[in-house]
């Protein structure tokens, strides 16, 4: 542990001056800086405080359903969230909670978060497992909750090289539940005590719709039996799933398409594919909506509109090697589910889909356009999607991570 603090210390001189950097380049604010450096703003009271930290955006997302359930729960708790990016800070402070950019780890910087907000939960997403931060806790007295741990075979040799230190910051959890079982065997052998094992659950199983549907005029442009989703799609797959959708409209009249890219600054680059060939398209980012056959959606924060829409999905990075996309998300919205071969992101997920017969793979454009063609009739997109809500339902094991953590949040105050 010493020598991790004395890397640490000598570290995070270069880090400060690179964050300082940033800011004069307008890459990040000053507060951001501040709060790098461990001098954020204090709490304005002593209301006990949830303290969650993520990394970005991602790993807010997948833990945002749970902290809604928490914050109903207990509405007289305060949360300060912190990430490691600029934009998390900004997406936690959409939910309406204090956020700010987490300090770097040094002893000092944590212990002053601690007194400042008079945390007594700690809650870490993922592998976000900071040494100082946990120490400081475990020398608090606040509990330590880590949710959808994940430790890869590479992470756990490069923990496993300083044999002291694994051992005594995983001691200072009080409970974790991994993402998968593999991580949670890492974590074991790494030192975790066993007392702290909790059930394997990836935190996108508890993904909710969000409240709101499309307008009138999207529904009426896009029926839900007729329109297919390709969600989250990656260069080399928009190229298949256009030559998809020409091969299935002409088995399938009128059939309408939802292109939303992985990423919406490409939207230049798959509108040009679009119109060469020859389609038909409106932009969703200019507001357009003339009944179009095609909807290129390129924007941000607008998917569950998409998953709303659509009867049928074809689950993007999945054609291409980038591991593929969440399946949670489509498969709650009750839509037929339908994917490539990369799969590796989301392997537990899908290997459940796949037990079930729950969703069609295919490896290029006559395949995706045959799959379009067999789920037609709207009893044949229900069933399938219906098929793999059922596979991919949380069940126990979400109830009991949630049950765990609310029963660690600090006692009520008692009314006098």
């Amino acid at each position: 542990m010493w020598l991790y603090r004395v890397i640490f210390a000598v570290a995070a001189f270069p880090l400060a001056a690179l964050f300082a950097v940033r800011t004069l380049r307008g890459r990040e604010d000053l507060a951001a800086l501040r709060a790098r450096l461990g001098v954020a703003p204090a709490a304005g009271d002593r209301r006990p405080t949830v303290w969650l930290h993520a990394a970005s955006n991602g790993e807010l997302a997948s833990v945002a359903p749970l902290v809604a359930r928490l914050r109903r729960a207990r509405p007289d708790l305060r949360w300060f969230v912190t990430a490691n990016s600029v934009t998390g800070r900004d997406l936690a402070r959409g939910w309406g909670v204090a956020a700010e950019c987490a300090p770097l780890d040094l002893r000092g910087a944590a212990r002053r978060l601690l007194r400042r907000w008079d945390v007594r939960l700690h809650i870490v997403v993922e592998s976000e497992l900071w040494p100082n931060r946990l120490s400081a806790c475990g020398a608090a007295g606040v509990p330590v909750a880590v949710l959808g741990a994940r430790m890869s075979a590479r992470t756990a040799r490069g923990w496993a090289r300083l044999p002291g230190l694994a051992p005594r910051v995983l001691g200072h959890i009080s409970f974790l539940s991994a993402q998968d079982a593999r991580s949670l065997e890492r974590l074991r052998a790494l030192g975790l005590p066993e007392a702290a094992a909790g059930p394997v659950l990836d935190l996108k199983a508890l993904y909710t719709p969000p409240p709101g549907e499309p307008d009138g005029a999207l529904q009426a442009a896009f029926p839900r039996a007729g329109t297919w989703l390709a969600a989250s799609t990656h260069d080399g797959e928009e190229d298949i799933v256009i030559a998809a959708h020409l091969a299935a409209r002409a088995a399938r009249p009128g059939l309408r398409l939802i292109l939303a890219p992985r990423h919406p600054a490409r939207g230049d680059a798959v509108a040009a594919l679009l119109a060469q060939a020859g389609i038909d398209f409106d932009r969703r980012s200019r507001g357009e909506v003339t009944g179009a056959e095609v909807l290129l959606a390129d924007t941000m924060g607008e998917m569950h509109l998409w998953y709303a829409l659509a009867g049928t999905v074809f689950v993007g990075g999945s054609l291409v090697p980038k591991g593929g996309h969440t399946p949670y998300e489509p498969a709650a919205f009750g839509c037929a589910l339908l994917h490539g071969p990369h799969l590796e992101n989301f392997a537990p997920a899908y290997g459940r889909i796949a037990e079930a017969g729950a969703s069609r793979r295919v490896s290029g454009a006559g395949e995706l356009a045959g799959a379009l063609s067999d789920l037609a009739a709207p009893d044949a997109q229900t069933a399938l999607g219906q098929a793999g809500a059922q596979a991919l339902g949380h069940g126990a094991d979400a109830e009991a991570v949630v049950a765990t953590v609310q029963h660690m949040l600090p006692p009520a105050a008692k009314e006098s």
